[in-house]
């Protein structure tokens, strides 16, 4: 299908799993009635973001997948005939834990799941105490309304991940996130934050000739010290917005899209025809030093 409507749920969230897991369930269910054929959650959406601390009971959080969880979207995916994204806090086997995103067609079946990559360590987001890498390389998923491919919050500075994705023949890329702002900054800052969170996204959109949904939490947590701020989008395959979120609010919308619209950018603008993949090589290294 060339254009697909995608439902995209900005949400908050609370230190109670099922209240958080429910109004995930209603706000897929509204994205419905408005049109979604794929929808998108934000990362770890089943709870608050726990990595603000480095907390042994927080892995209690963590489960199979598929498990309980995607059984359960799965028969809301049958129901509804949407495609569902869930960002989960995986349990691979004792002692190895994922930040996974699974991926479920419209007739309910579970396509698979990608392990985020990219693991960050920083003040009040201390990824690396909780989540293994992913060791299964990128993906994509062939859903019935298009070829996605997913990468998760840190994935999103990574231009190779979005790259190599595209690639793979992805159609869209989805990233569900989870970024904020610390409530101590000025708003300059958290403005150059976030103008430099969406440009770097949008850049994929045109070096990749792509759309690129990016799905973010919102609310205060940590105490009050942390602002998810939002501001989820839509971008198409030139970087134009065709929709943006609020910084504060929940919202549940859908954007439609032309996937076409890939092959119109792609002829006009033919970064792809003119890559130079013989030169490539030095990228697979950390640094390059001088000889």
């Amino acid at each position: 299908m060339a254009k697909v409507k995608i439902g995209i749920v900005q949400m908050s969230c609370t230190s109670n799993v099922q209240e958080n897991f429910n109004k995930a369930i209603a706000q897929i269910r509204i994205a419905a009635t408005k049109g979604a054929q794929i929808v998108c959650l934000q990362e770890l959406f089943t709870s608050l973001y726990f990595c603000d601390v480095e907390d042994y009971n927080n892995f209690k959080l963590a489960e199979s997948i598929p498990g309980h969880s995607t059984t359960i979207l799965s028969s809301v995916a049958k129901e509804l005939g949407v495609v569902i994204i869930a960002s989960l806090f995986e349990k691979r086997t004792e002692g190895i834990y994922h930040n996974t995103t699974a991926v479920i067609d419209a007739d309910g079946v579970y396509l698979g799941k990608y392990r985020k990559n990219h693991i960050p360590d920083d003040p009040a987001f201390y990824e690396k105490f909780y989540f293994t890498p992913g060791d299964s390389g990128y993906k994509i998923f062939k859903t019935k309304y298009a070829t996605i491919g997913i990468l998760i919050c840190w994935d999103q500075w990574y231009p190779e991940a979005a790259r190599i994705t595209a690639l793979m023949g992805a159609e869209i890329l989805f990233y569900p996130t989870a970024i904020g702002w610390a409530t101590a900054q000025n708003e300059a800052t958290n403005m150059e934050q976030y103008n430099a969170w969406q440009t770097i996204q949008r850049s994929h959109a045109i070096a990749n000739g792509v759309h690129v949904v990016s799905v973010n939490r919102v609310g205060f947590e940590q105490n009050g010290l942390m602002n998810f701020w939002g501001g989820s989008f839509v971008s198409n395959p030139f970087g134009t917005l065709l929709y943006k979120a609020s910084h504060d609010k929940e919202e549940t919308e859908v954007v439609e899209i032309d996937t076409q619209q890939t092959d119109f950018y792609r002829t006009h603008w033919p970064f792809m025809r003119d890559r130079r993949i013989d030169t490539y090589q030095s990228i697979t290294k950390r640094f390059i030093d001088e000889e």
